[in-house]
């Protein structure tokens, strides 16, 4: 037996589950079109409402006089909760489309290593001091750190920065034809 079963089918002469059989009879069609309504999709709108009215059944505060009002606010609060998440989502989904979050290909996996075996050759290839600065200043070091981890001054890390730049890219399109 599901929660909705045995929230459902509980102590038949109980009073509370006699008025909760009178208030489904009354009020779940006028519910499910009122909460169909608003989230656009009849069968999520029924289950809606069979849930609100399990909510009901649960809820001893809300069977009192106001018990309609109760199951119509309660209801329209969960289909906006619904429907306002649907375009979270979608809106989320649209970003994530465009941003292009699927899985990487075994290609593009390999066009990555091979650049990767590239960049560290032409790292290689340059004057220490050159490839530490470019490793440091590529970590997101601050000027300061770069120099105190190169043994420079400070105010020489943006003219050194910049030659090393020149540099490897000079050296890798020297041996790739391109700048990447």
């Amino acid at each position: 037996m599901n929660a909705l079963e045995s929230a459902w089918t509980r102590d038949a002469s109980d009073p509370a589950s006699e008025r909760l059989d009178t208030l489904f009879r009354a009020h779940y069609g006028r519910l499910a079109r009122v909460v169909g309504r608003i989230v656009h999709d009849q069968a999520e709108a029924e289950e809606i409402a069979v849930d609100v009215f399990v909510k009901w059944r649960g809820h001893p505060a809300a069977h009192g006089d106001g018990a309609e009002g109760w199951l119509y606010r309660t209801a329209v609060r969960a289909a906006l909760d619904r429907w306002r998440r649907a375009r979270r989502w979608a809106r989320v989904a649209g970003v994530l489309a465009h941003v292009g979050i699927a899985p990487r290909t075994p290609e593009e996996l390999h066009g990555e290593d091979v650049e990767r075996r590239q960049v560290r050759t032409v790292l290689a290839a340059l004057r220490q001091r050159q490839a530490t600065v470019l490793l440091l200043w590529a970590e997101d070091l601050s000027y300061a750190e770069i120099a105190a981890a190169a043994g420079i001054q400070p105010s020489s890390v943006g003219s050194l920065l910049r030659r090393s730049q020149d540099a490897f890219k000079k050296e890798y399109e020297a041996r790739y034809g391109h700048a990447s």
